[in-house]
């Protein structure tokens, strides 16, 4: 179910949110029932993978707190061995499953290819939705768990309402138990965190349908009418299009959860701090999807050593950042790519020119403009050969001349630059200011219930898209 479907906005968030609210005592089971309930609708099988994995995460992580009677002297030995066991099963399990239903085909067709038969099968599995991000949230429990952070106490409704938690249940953002844990245990819903909850799941609403959606077409309509064969310009449009299409859908959804949460009684982390207006990539990944930066950084770089361990240690663990990075948002070589360029520039940056873009405020600003739109049209053609037909027309090379030309780029700019300035407006912090600043005013509430009709009108009209990061 999408959050920006006729059937949740006016059919299952409605009745949830009565009966959340009429029940307090039972928010939890309610929560619980009515996240599987959203998920069960578009992924009726996969519930009970979810649910499985949910029981076996929970048992293992009590096992790792289990204290059987020993003498003292035996326990705390008994104890750290125990946990280590407990924890490499979880994330045994918890990544075996990820790699059958998301990577066992990319990895099986690779050496199918690579040997030139058919030497491992492929099994076609549909992949389940939100996979990538709940598997992280469990493995996070579990290491949080080992290391002590979380108290032996949480039961198993708690778990599985945590791990299920519709919100942030199949986009993100990746939420930490002890983000949640207080909220979890006890919370209050009072009329002002269902309004403020209310404005921003509205506003999440339309940068989804109002703009993502919108400048999602102009990318489709360029790649549509000949990928490969683009004059320049029109690639670097095409290019800039996608940039503004993945951010403002992303950051939509992202928005949707937190204002969702806020009228759970919940503080969900934010996932995005306007990453366009950054002067570096460093800073732009301190910017673009916090959440799972973030989980890199405390679950990977750090345990690997991160840069505590001399630079050829700190290179090596941020190659293998990248490369999970990359894989964790598709079994895909082009995925692989990306996540290899960023880590390839991140180095460079860092040991030579990264100095030279923290002096200068313009030049770190034309080097994000023209650097982040090149690494998105990586991610977002899978097909290697197409992929270097648009990388080679974004610099002017045409393996069969020119399709799509100047004529074009100007009958797309005439039908797409208001939005395409409504995009670049809406990426810098200046609306979120104005909206923090006045949104307890009148006339707010009447734009947000004029952004709500707008955007209801185009989903109805049928110009609705699954969110993009439905598929990682």
């Amino acid at each position: 179910m999408l959050f920006s479907s006729v059937g949740f906005l006016f059919r299952f968030l409605p009745i949830f949110m009565i009966i959340y609210l009429v029940f307090p005592k039972y928010r939890n089971i309610v929560l619980l029932v009515g996240s599987l309930i959203f998920y069960g609708v578009g992924e009726p099988y996969f519930v009970l993978l979810l649910l499985l994995s949910v029981l076996v995460n929970y048992g293992i992580s009590r096992y790792m707190f289990w204290e059987p009677r020993s003498p003292q002297s035996h326990r705390k030995k008994k104890a750290e061995s125990r946990r280590k066991r407990a924890l490499a099963l979880a994330v045994t399990i918890d990544l075996g499953v990820l790699f059958v239903f998301k990577y066992w085909d990319f990895a099986a067709g690779s050496i199918n290819a690579a040997v030139g038969k058919g030497l491992l099968p492929l099994l076609a599995l549909a992949l389940p939705l939100g996979i990538s991000f709940y598997t992280f949230q469990m493995i996070s429990y579990q290491v949080d768990c080992y290391r002590g952070t979380i108290e032996k106490r949480v039961g198993l409704l708690s778990f599985a309402t945590y791990v299920c938690m519709f919100p942030q249940l199949i986009a993100g953002p990746i939420v930490r138990y002890g983000e949640v844990a207080e909220r979890m245990m006890s919370r209050r819903v009072r009329i002002r965190d269902l309004e403020n909850g209310l404005k921003l799941f509205t506003l999440g609403l339309g940068l989804k349908v109002l703009l993502a959606n919108q400048v999602g077409t102009l990318w489709n309509l360029i790649m549509t009418a000949g990928a490969g064969r683009l004059h320049p310009l029109v690639a670097w449009l095409g290019a800039f299009a996608y940039s503004f299409q993945i951010y403002f859908d992303f950051w939509g959804y992202s928005v949707m959860a937190m204002g969702l949460g806020k009228m759970l009684g919940f503080s969900i982390p934010r996932n995005f701090d306007h990453p366009y207006i950054s002067r570096s990539l460093s800073e732009f990944w301190r910017r673009w999807h916090m959440t799972l930066g973030s989980w890199f950084k405390e679950y990977v770089y750090i345990p690997l050593g991160g840069s505590r361990k001399g630079a050829w240690r700190t290179i090596c663990n941020l190659f293998v950042v990248w490369a999970l990075t990359g894989l964790w948002h598709g079994a895909a070589w082009n995925f692989v790519l990306w996540g290899i360029v960023f880590f390839l520039l991140l180095s460079l940056e860092k040991r030579t020119f990264g100095k030279w873009l923290e002096r200068s405020l313009v030049l770190g600003h034309v080097y994000i403009v023209l650097i982040v739109p090149v690494t998105w049209v990586i991610f977002a053609i899978t097909d290697m050969g197409q992929l270097a037909g648009y990388l080679g027309n974004l610099v002017g090379y045409h393996r069969e001349g020119i399709l799509v030309g100047v004529t074009q780029l100007f009958r797309y700019l005439k039908e797409y630059g208001a939005l395409l300035a409504a995009c670049v407006i809406f990426a810098t912090p200046l609306p979120a200011k104005a909206y923090w600043k006045w949104k307890d005013r009148w006339f707010v509430a009447l734009i947000l219930l004029g952004v709500f009709w707008w955007s209801v009108r185009e989903i109805v009209m049928g110009s609705n898209n699954p969110f993009l990061y439905f598929r990682f």
